[in-house]
């Protein structure tokens, strides 16, 4: 189930296949929360609320679960040098450094943007962020493929959910005319829309999507249904996490 699979038959992307996978993914990228952002409508308190959320994920949960996930790579001394199960764990382990260094340039992008425009970080946890980091804690000690699996869902869903406000922000700026007056919270979006659309940001996402379809998980096995269960409850998990009027 890697990239050293001596089968040579051609085996179906898995990661377009879950992307394909229509379960509640609109309720994810294209969330109420959303469009109301991207529509330069979302309340500041609110958006100030989402953020401190973020960052507990960010700050907490996220680096527990790289660690755990590095700690499962299975390097093994029986493989040698150039072996291609040698070649494949340190492209994961090289992925999963980095995505650990970019969550550090994340925290500080918190702190800044919440300096920046006068977001409140330090709120409770919502019962929503709870049970994300929880599956988290509980995906990472799992087989490592079911680690990069989730891992992979969560950016992509994420970069998808930021791309679509920063299009329709775009749309209705362009719409409005060049000179539509922004709202401050309109203004803090399309902040957080360049960080989260950034060309370094996709590339990361599209990283991980290779190293997932490069494990070679076969249509009808036990790894590709458990493959579709994690896409599914990661889209549940995202679409929960967007916080509603009724958080405030």
């Amino acid at each position: 189930m890697s990239e050293s699979d001596s089968d040579s038959e051609t085996i179906p992307s898995l990661t377009k296949h879950l992307t394909s996978y229509p379960a509640r993914y609109a309720d994810a990228v294209r969330n109420l929360f959303l469009v109301r952002a991207a529509a330069g409508l979302i309340e500041h308190d609110l958006l100030a609320l989402w953020l401190s959320q973020d960052r507990i994920y960010a700050a907490h949960a996220y680096p527990k679960f790289i660690g755990s996930l590095i700690s499962r790579i299975p390097f093994d001394s029986k493989h040698s040098i150039d072996s291609d199960e040698e070649h494949f764990n340190e492209r994961i382990l090289k992925i999963l450094l980095f995505s650990l260094q970019n969550v550090v340039r994340e925290l500080e992008f918190f702190m800044k943007t919440a300096g920046d425009w006068g977001f409140s970080l330090d709120q409770a946890e919502r019962k929503g962020t709870r049970n994300y980091t929880a599956e988290m804690a509980r995906i990472s000690n799992n087989e490592i493929y079911e680690g990069l699996i989730f891992l992979w869902a969560m950016e992509k869903i994420y970069l998808e959910a930021w791309t679509f406000v920063r299009d329709t922000s775009n749309s209705h700026i362009t719409k409005s005319g060049s000179n539509m007056p922004l709202t401050y919270t309109h203004g803090a979006v399309l902040d957080l829309c360049k960080n989260w659309t950034s060309p370094e940001f996709v590339k990361f996402v599209d990283d991980l999507a290779d190293i997932v379809d490069s494990l070679r998980i076969k249509p009808g096995s036990k790894e590709w249904t458990r493959a579709e269960e994690i896409w599914a409850r990661v889209v549940e998990l995202e679409a929960d996490f967007w916080p509603t009027e009724d958080d405030l």
